[in-house]
C-alpha cells in the first residue's frame, strides 16, 4: 500500500500542475480482457485522471491560445497531450474517452470510485455532484495495491423532486432516457440560446455539489462542441 501512495502522491503532484486530479482506479482482474499496457501486453492494472470543478481550464485556455484557431476538439487535444506525458514519466500508456474503439470508462470510473449514475447519466458525485469529469486513464504492467472505494452514499436517492428531470425546457431528459435529437435540436435552435450561452438547464437545477459548478463560459464551450457550432 506505501508503494501506491508515494506513486498516488507523485502522479498528483505532476496533474495539479495542469488543474487535473487522479480519480482513482483498480487492478484488472485475472481473465479479464482488458486494453494494451505499455508494453502491448494486456495491462494489469488502470489509474483514471480527470477533473473537479473547472480547475484546467485556465491551463487549458493558455494551451489553446498557441494553437490554430481551426483545431478540431482542442480539450481533447490538450488532455491527449498532457495525460500523454505523464503517462511516459510514470511508464504507462494512456488512453482517452474519446479513443475508437471506445473503451468502458464510465464503467471504470464506477468501479474506481464507487460511483452511479444520475437520472442524466453523468455519474452523481458525493461531493463535486455533476462537476467533474474524466479526461483520460493511465494502464500500468504491473499491479498496483489501491485501495478498494467505500460505496459512497448516492445523493440521488434522496433528492426530492428530481429538478433534474423537471427543467429541461424541451424534456429531453425523463425516465426513458436521453432524448439526443430533441436536445440537439433545441440547442442549435433559436430557442437554445439559455442553454448554448450558460450550460445545460437540468445540470444546472442538481443541488449538489453547485460550488464545484463549471463557470459560465467552460458550460458555454462544452455545449458549443456537443451541438457541433
Amino acid at each position: 500500500m506505501k508503494a501506491f501512495q508515494e506513486l498516488a502522491e507523485t502522479l498528483s503532484t505532476t496533474l495539479a500542475a495542469h488543474g487535473l486530479v487522479l480519480r482513482g482506479g483498480f487492478n484488472f482482474s485475472a481473465g479479464e480482457e482488458s486494453p494494451t499496457g505499455p508494453s502491448n501486453a494486456p495491462a494489469k492494472s488502470v489509474l483514471l485522471v480527470g477533473q473537479t470543478g473547472s480547475a484546467p481550464w485556465p491551463h487549458f485556455l493558455r494551451w489553446w491560445e498557441r494553437q490554430p484557431r481551426d483545431l478540431k476538439d482542442p480539450l481533447d487535444s490538450w488532455s491527449r497531450e498532457v495525460i500523454g506525458a505523464v503517462a511516459y514519466e510514470f511508464g504507462a500508456r494512456a488512453v482517452s474517452p474519446s479513443d475508437r474503439p471506445f473503451l468502458p470508462f464510465q464503467q471504470w470510473a464506477m468501479r474506481a470510485e464507487g460511483l452511479k449514475p444520475s437520472p442524466l447519466g453523468i455519474l452523481m458525485h458525493p461531493e463535486y455532484g455533476l462537476w467533474h469529469a474524466y479526461r483520460g486513464a493511465l494502464l500500468f504492467d504491473r499491479e498496483i495495491s489501491i485501495q478498494a472505494p467505500e460505496n459512497p452514499i448516492h445523493l440521488c436517492d434522496a433528492c426530492i423532486g428530481k429538478p433534474c428531470l423537471n427543467s429541461c425546457p424541451v424534456g429531453a431528459y425523463s425516465a426513458d432516457g436521453f432524448a439526443y435529437e430533441t436536445c440537439l435540436s433545441h440547442v442549435r435552435g433559436p430557442k437554445g440560446a439559455p442553454c448554448r450561452d450558460a450550460g445545460c438547464i437540468a445540470r444546472n437545477a442538481c443541488p449538489y455539489g453547485t460550488e464545484y459548478r463549471y463557470a459560465a463560459e467552460v458550460q458555454a464551450f462544452h455545449m458549443k462542441a456537443f451541438a457541433g457550432l
